[in-house]
Order: structure tokens, then C-alpha cells, then sequence
């Protein structure tokens, strides 16, 4: 907790410290308050100083954000005529939308074994090594994608790539590392900077630049690497710009966990079997101040506010990932089975187009909209907004067996691509609600980490599920409109989930001391 979350309870600290024991009804005032009444509103905020962001050490955070969305944008356009190209299809165009599904899960099921651990463990080594370690992934992940021939070859270079790629998680406790509830806002409204270029560069590159030496065979037409491999060029440029990144994070990014412990005692200690067995172990001699320095057990991690939190990330990231799944698939399916029948390089245009719009408008507008109606007001328009976004899929088909694709058909994409930026605005809303969940600032990496595991089943049923009903609605006798009965089922338990959560995160904030406090006591 920074100075200005933590203010309005030292006087509370002090006094509970004064008495000469802890009676029950002392021990139970903190749990039983309301989490959302005014009593635990700071009033010091309207007269608090904003701390000024740490430049020297944000920029490269921001830079860090780039690579997981280069990455998986760059292979976004063209994995579905890769999928037909190796023919693991044999020829049915039902069955791409489901082997793309599988690759986009196979990465988040590995991710979901090791992405806790990992997060865990940034809080005891730091988070410089875990970072160096996702970005040596990601690079090693592009390049195998690239010189693979075959649909195991493309599937052991997603699980690879989500076993080692901690990123998300050492990226959202780096901002949190970083940032105070001043000025976290303020930050916040950055990362769509690094957002924007991903999603706008890595659907250009991998779009633009896939089969280089049939669309470009002046340049590239006597190249046999690229004739065997057409898929390695984009990959190998996004691999490129990734190893600079991991160039600069080696030579530049400070560590943020002031206290770490050698890796070989955690592993002497079973993995966090010593560093944790001593703050399980009650003692009236531990220091509150001592203990909200130390991260805490996984029994002390899992409060209420940890699950409403997860419970509204999961639903929420559901929707998000499942909506993205199905989107470049409707737009490389034909029309007469339900799609759109757009080719990689317009596909790969509509995904850029998307980044650029979704990066501008967090840009100018986030920290504007978070100031006027509060986290819990945005991510709540957030989600809602999935249901019109749904609901568009069948109309911007239905227009083009009507009229072909033309003017209409390209109003409905663009007013689509516009909702999606409300969706993607829960995301800085979440990560706010995430760091006033977290019981005490040296379990924040723990926290995300609780929170990321749950959204990384998400992100397994999500792709595969979502793409598997589309392939089972494109087929004959099915119900063309299963998929989209799928779709908006999930945005209603999105929006249920963001129910739960207060207007304001800082409500969770403000008590996080004392209860932390009477956990370790």
C-alpha cells in the first residue's frame, strides 16, 4: 500500500496497537465493516498530491507491453489459410475455425499450469529475470511458428510459448510496483500507447507479409527459405523487434521488489515451502508493518474481494477472447456459409484499424472517464457492450448474400470495431480493481497471479469452444445461429459478474491494512 491508501488508517493502527490485548469484538470490526460504505472513503483524496510517473523506468513498461500483442497479431491473419495451407483440413472449410481454436488454446493451457508459479515467484526473485525469460519464449515461439510444416510443429510452439510467458502477469505487477493510487490512473491511460502499436503493427505485418514470394516476387520471388516457409518472414520481423526489447530490458529495467531471496532456497525450500511456512505459523512477535513487507500465504490471498474480482475478470476476458476467435475466422469464411469471404491483407486492415481506434480512444479518454464515473461505471458499459457487438455478426452477413460487400456491409464492420473499444476499456478498469484486492503490496505478483490463472481457463475454453460451435453452425442441418447464441449467453454472465463489483476500487483499498494485519496476527 502507498502512503496517501493507507493515511486515513494509521490513527486506527496506532490506537490497536496501544491496547494491552486484542479483544474479540476488536479483532471482528475490520471484517465486518461494508466494503462500500462512506465510513471507508478517504477524505484525504480531494487534497492529496498526485505523484509524478517514474519516466525513466515507465517507458520501458510501455515498451514491454508490445511484444504479447505483436506476437499473437502478427500470426492472427493468417493462421486460417496456414490451417488450410498444411491441410490439416483435408479440404473441409468447416474445420478451420476449429484447429485455429485448438492452437489459440494449447497456448493458454500451458499458461495456465505455470502462470501462477510464475507470478509467485516474481515476488521473491523480482520481476526482471521473469521478464527476460517471457520475452526469450515469446522470440524462440516466433521462429519455430515460422519454419513449421506441420499442425504439431505449430502446436508445440504455442505450448512452449504459454509455458515460458509470464509477461502478462510480471507487466501488470510492474505497473503496480510503480504506480501509487495518485497516479495509477495517469498510467494507465499509457498502455493503450503500446496496445495501439501491437494490435496496429502485428495484424500490417503479418498480413501484409505472409507468402512474400507469391505477392511480392520481385523481391522475394527467387528466395527458396521463403517458397519453403512462407509464414517466416513476418514471424522472423516480429521475432526481431522483440529481441531489441529484450536487449533493453536486460541493460535498462530496474528491479521493483526491494527484498528477493536467492532462487536456490526457494528451490532447497520446495518451491516456497520455507519462505511460506513462516508466515503461517502465528506469532503475537510479528510486526504488522514487518508482515505487510512479506508476500503472504495462498490461504491468505483468497479473499472476497480476490474472487469478486476473478469471477468478473474470467467472465469478462471470457467474452473478449471468444468474440476475438471467432472474428477473423467470420471474416475469412465465405459468405454463403456465414462469413464474410475477406482474404489475409483485409483482414489483417480490420485488425489494425481496430488497434489504432482502441489506442486512441483509451489515450484520450480513459483517464477523463475514469475521473468522471469510476472503474465499476466503465466496465459494467464495458461488457454490456458485447451484446450489440454479438448481435452484428448475423446482420453484416445477412447484408452481404443481400447486397454483396459494399457500403452497408462495411458501416455494420466499423460500428462493430467501434463497440469493441468499450470491451477492451474493462481491461485498465480490472487491473485497477486487482491492485486494491491484492491484501498488501508485496503480494500484488501473487494476486495477479490468482487472477490470471482463473482468466487462463478462460482463455482455454474460450478459443476452443467458441470456435468449435462456429464450425458446428457452418455445418449442414446445424443452426446457423448457435454460435451467437453461445456468444451472447457469455456477455450476460459477463455483465452479472461486473455487477458484483463496487463503483470505486479505492473501497477495497482502504481496508486491505487491517485486515492483512489481523490475517498474519
Amino acid at each position: 500500500m502507498t502512503a496517501p491508501s493507507c493515511a486515513c488508517y494509521n490513527g486506527l493502527h496506532i490506537v490497536s496497537e496501544s491496547l494491552p490485548s486484542r479483544s474479540p469484538s476488536t479483532t471482528m470490526i475490520a471484517p465486518q465493516d461494508d466494503e462500500e460504505t462512506p465510513l471507508l472513503q478517504r477524505p484525504e483524496h480531494p487534497t492529496a498530491t498526485k505523484t509524478p510517473l517514474p519516466w525513466d523506468q515507465f517507458w520501458i513498461i510501455l515498451l514491454l507491453e508490445i511484444p504479447d500483442f505483436l506476437s499473437s497479431q502478427t500470426l492472427a491473419p493468417f493462421i486460417p489459410q496456414l490451417i488450410r495451407d498444411i491441410g490439416v483440413t483435408q479440404g473441409d472449410e468447416s474445420q478451420v475455425g476449429y484447429y485455429v481454436g485448438v492452437l489459440q488454446s494449447s497456448y493458454y493451457a500451458a499458461h495456465l499450469l505455470t502462470i501462477f508459479h510464475w507470478s509467485r515467484l516474481s515476488d521473491h526473485i523480482g520481476r526482471k529475470p521473469l521478464m527476460l525469460t517471457a520475452l526469450l519464449a515469446i522470440i524462440v515461439s516466433m521462429f519455430s511458428f515460422g519454419l513449421s510444416k506441420t499442425f504439431l510443429g505449430l502446436l508445440v510452439s504455442r505450448v512452449v510459448c504459454g509455458a515460458f510467458d509470464s509477461s502478462d502477469s510480471v507487466l501488470e505487477t510492474l505497473v503496480m510496483d510503480t504506480t501509487d493510487v495518485t497516479n495509477m490512473p495517469e498510467a494507465y491511460g499509457y498502455i493503450p500507447i503500446p496496445w495501439m502499436i501491437g494490435n496496429t503493427v502485428g495484424p500490417l505485418i503479418g498480413g501484409s507479409l505472409s507468402r512474400p514470394a507469391d505477392r511480392f516476387p520481385n523481391i522475394f520471388g527467387r528466395s527458396e527459405l521463403l517458397k519453403t516457409y512462407p509464414y517466416l518472414l513476418p514471424c522472423s520481423i516480429s521475432a526481431f523487434f522483440i529481441s531489441i526489447a529484450w536487449l533493453i530490458t536486460y541493460f535498462r529495467l530496474k528491479e521493483s521488489v526491494s527484498t528477493r531471496t536467492p532462487l536456490w532456497e526457494l528451490i532447497k525450500g520446495r518451491f516456497f515451502g520455507q519462505s511460506y511456512q513462516k508466515l503461517r505459523q502465528p506469532s503475537s512477535n510479528v510486526d504488522p508493518g514487518e508482515a505487510q513487507s512479506k508476500p503472504l500465504p495462498l490461504h491468505a490471498l483468497l479473499t472476497s474481494k480476490v474472487l469478486r474480482i476473478t469471477t468478473s475478470n474470467v467472465t469478462t476476458s471470457l467474452l473478449h477472447i471468444a468474440f476475438t476467435s471467432v472474428q477473423p475466422v467470420f471474416y475469412a469464411t465465405p459468405i454463403e456459409l456465414g462469413g464474410l469471404s475477406l482474404d489475409p491483407p483485409h483482414i489483417g486492415a480490420l485488425l489494425a484499424a481496430q488497434g489504432v481506434a482502441h489506442g486512441i480512444f483509451q489515450l484520450l479518454f480513459n483517464a477523463r472517464l475514469h475521473d468522471r464515473f469510476g472503474a465499476g461505471a466503465i466496465h459494467i458499459t464495458g461488457v454490456s457492450s458485447g451484446i450489440p457487438i454479438i448481435i452484428l455478426f448475423p446482420v453484416i452477413n445477412a447484408l452481404a448474400r443481400a447486397y454483396g460487400v459494399g457500403m452497408a456491409v462495411w458501416l455494420c464492420v466499423a460500428v462493430q470495431l467501434a463497440l469493441t473499444t468499450s470491451l477492451v476499456m474493462c481491461y485498465p478498469c480490472m487491473s485497477l480493481f486487482i491492485r486494491a484486492a491484492a491484501p498488501n503490496r508485496a503480494s500484488f505478483g501473487a494476486t495477479n497471479g490468482i487472477v490470471l490463472a482463473a482468466v487462463t481457463v478462460a482463455s482455454i475454453i474460450g478459443p476452443a469452444s467458441a470456435a468449435s460451435v462456429f464450425s458446428y453452425s457452418l455445418q449442414e442441418g446445424h443452426d446457423a445461429w448457435s454460435i451467437y447464441y453461445f456468444l451472447m449467453a457469455i456477455a450476460f454472465l459477463a455483465v452479472g459478474a461486473a455487477l458484483l463489483l463496487p463503483r470505486d476500487p479505492s473501497v477495497w483499498e482502504d481496508s486491505n491494512d487491517i485486515i492483512a494485519n489481523d490475517r498474519v496476527l
